[in-house]
């Protein structure tokens, strides 16, 4: 006997959305930009360079008309948006192969499909968990393949069982050899939002975040903890090609709190996490070399 679908899973029983071709040309402009919100001393990459792991987020951006969002700054509809009412979206996670690295530059296609669904019950209620897949190519060479978890709940107001404030007091200790803190601030969560095209509210607007979801402040994006782990490959081991890795998005932190970015080499790569004075792992991340 099958057992009975859940709310959401039975929402979802239908929905098989193909896949959806991309494309776009790499220009330096993005790199430039990130780099810039990073504070580091020139574009990490330029015309013809490879791009750092998952500086692709900044590339292939969709931007839809203003009336198309929600009062929660995403969008109503979308391809790969499934059809349960009242959506609230949150990445989970993801994983990615790398084969060869995109080049800035270099015009790339990327073609993105719908991986497994699955429909869960968890503390705060029901969660449906999608994979969305992603190959991007360039001059019809794959280059990379990436999957990200994302987990929609139906309602509203679920994160007001957040049970911490921000802790704003210090940075934290780690005996890591790789360190790099980091204080965002609303600017810098601003400036994240409009280079990835993120129109969520609870990521700069403190009203929204803290009276409508429940958050002590601005929540940091979990892309860029992504990001903030993959650069300290990036800075410690330059002349490494990343292979592949995985990350997972587990604790949120808000702005203005001492983020420190930390890992440890291992033989074949290295373990990378996020960390605050109330948290050892808001993030983690696993990175193996060619």
């Amino acid at each position: 006997m099958q057992p009975t679908p859940t709310p959401l899973g039975s929402c979802v029983q239908s929905w098989m959305p193909g896949p959806v071709t991309a494309e776009d040309p790499l220009p330096a402009g993005p790199a430039a930009a990130l780099s810039a919100l990073l504070d580091l001393p020139g574009p990490v990459a330029e015309a013809g360079d490879p791009l750092p792991p998952l500086w692709q987020w900044i590339h292939f951006l969709h931007w839809p008309a203003q009336h198309e969002l929600g009062t929660d700054g995403h969008p109503r509809h979308g391809h790969f948006l499934p059809p349960i009412p009242d959506r609230q979206r949150m990445i989970a996670g993801g994983r990615c192969e790398v084969t060869r690295p995109l080049r800035l530059g270099v015009p790339a296609e990327r073609v993105t499909s719908l991986g497994p669904v699955t429909a869960k019950h968890g503390g705060t209620g029901e969660l449906l968990f999608v994979t969305e897949r992603r190959e991007f190519r360039q001059h019809g060479h794959l280059c990379l393949v990436e999957e990200q978890d994302i987990v929609y709940r139906s309602g509203r107001g679920s994160a007001r069982h957040t049970p911490v404030g921000a802790d704003d007091s210090a940075v934290p200790d780690s005996g890591e050899p790789w360190r790099l803190p980091l204080r965002p601030d609303p600017t810098l969560l601003f400036r994240f939002s409009a280079l990835t095209a993120n129109a969520h509210r609870i990521h700069y607007d403190t009203p929204y975040a803290q009276g409508e979801e429940g958050y002590p402040g601005p929540v940091v994006h979990g892309p860029l903890l992504a990001l903030l782990m993959l650069e300290l490959v990036r800075r410690h081991a330059p002349a490494r090609q990343v292979r592949s890795l995985s990350y997972r998005l587990r604790r949120p932190l808000f702005a203005g709190e001492h983020l420190l970015a930390c890992g440890t080499p291992t033989d074949g790569g290295a373990d990378l996490r996020i960390a605050t004075r109330r948290e050892e792992r808001h993030a983690t991340a696993e990175v193996t070399f060619a």
